[in-house]
């Protein structure tokens, strides 16, 4: 929870209060932050302000721009839960160093021509939304690290006249390093604004029905036109987070209670802003909808960083281990991502592959992002519209 100080304009006192909004869907949660009526009456013309965020990616594929990159995420303390000494020296003497020459080749092999492809994705879904929505809103892009950054998207939606700032990170499963880190560094921002706006954030849409659809229209028709029996095995691959961060999430202490990781296979509200619980939601809801068998799919996390332990079954493993079980054709999505990006296009489409096929697997094929995709763009529509009044 976060809380906005009192700030004092002319002689009045503008009163910031901080309110939890529960839906009917005990997994779509929603934080809200709303001006008091007496001090910030409501426009009932004014457009609504829409700011779409992602991760971030480095400016340029090159490595003092991956070096700034990198010690800005890092440096996040939602990120790297470590005390601020320790963290600086980790991130700035140990990982910033060396970690961008070992990525540049990898991030200048996904680079497109008109830049990041996180970037140019986000934007592409931002011109999609705009368009669809109408000039009742005013869509903005920011990243939470690097550009187009959050200080100058907010900036612009400042000055527009405006009912409400609707924030929307486009991640679906809810983290404290993800979404848990958009909501501070814009409650920091906004925090010195003569006048606050009504903001609400959404935070959780791991199982909406609408995304759940897109992802399987996608499928669908790109992937699925000879059918599920193509495939030996699907893997719903999604981004891992060291162990240490999930008790975060456990407001009802019953991490654990179950075994290792048991707690997480069954979702309910004790359980709800768990991220791993979140994935497996999202990927039993995602196997309803396609038919798949419970024992044709796994829910596994990539990308770790570090010797820490992270979350499991890891992605790498379980491509190296799924040849001997005699799983030859695999199918491969990463449902916590919704635009491509180097842990997608290179990460997935690269280096699992390859270490799937060295392992004995004969198929490997990967599953592309949402993207700007018209399921997508819909979703996310009417996430807004439903929020807007």
């Amino acid at each position: 929870w976060i809380l906005f100080e009192s700030v004092h304009f002319s002689s009045k006192m503008l009163c910031v209060r901080h309110c939890a909004r529960q839906s009917a869907s005990t997994t779509l949660r929603t934080l809200r932050w709303c001006s008091s009526s007496a001090t910030q009456p409501t426009t009932s013309n004014g457009r609504v302000g829409v700011l779409l965020v992602n991760l971030g990616t480095p400016e340029a594929p090159s490595v003092p721009s991956i070096r700034k990159y990198l010690q800005e995420f890092l440096m996040d303390k939602r990120v790297v839960a470590l005390p601020y000494p320790v963290r600086y020296i980790l991130v700035n003497f140990v990982i910033a160093p060396f970690r961008p020459k070992a990525k540049v080749g990898e991030y200048k092999s996904v680079w497109l021509p008109e830049g990041s492809p996180l970037t140019v994705h986000s934007q592409a879904t931002q011109r999609a939304l705009q368009e669809t929505l109408g000039d009742k809103f005013v869509v903005e892009l920011g990243m939470r690290y690097q550009s187009p950054s959050l200080v100058d998207a907010l900036k612009r939606l400042q000055h527009q006249p405006l009912s409400k700032i609707i924030v929307l990170p486009m991640f679906p499963q809810y983290a404290s390093a993800t979404q848990g880190s958009v909501v501070q560094r814009v409650a920091e921002i906004v925090k010195d604004w003569n006048v606050i706006p009504n903001l609400e954030f959404v935070t959780n849409f791991a199982d909406n029905p609408l995304l759940l659809d897109a992802w399987a229209a996608h499928i669908q028709r790109g992937y699925l036109q000879d059918g599920l029996e193509k495939y030996d095995h699907v893997i719903f691959s999604y981004h891992g987070l060291p162990v240490a961060h999930i008790p975060q999430g456990d407001i009802h202490k019953c991490c654990g209670t179950q075994g290792a990781y048991s707690c997480c296979e069954n979702f309910s509200d004790a359980n709800r802003l768990c991220y791993r619980a979140q994935c497996v939601l999202t990927t039993k809801r995602l196997a309803e909808k396609l038919a798949i068998p419970e024992d044709k799919y796994t829910t596994t996390f990539q990308s770790r960083l570090g010797r820490t332990e992270w979350i499991k079954p890891y992605t790498d493993h379980t491509m190296k281990e799924l040849p001997s079980k005699g799983v030859k054709k695999v199918l491969v999505l990463s449902p916590s991502f919704t635009a491509d990006c180097l842990e997608t296009i290179f990460e997935v489409g690269e280096e699992l592959q390859k270490e799937f096929k060295d392992s004995g697997g004969e198929e490997y094929t990967w599953v592309e992002s949402l993207n700007g995709n018209s399921e997508w763009i819909e979703c996310l529509k009417q996430m807004v519209v439903s929020r807007s009044h």
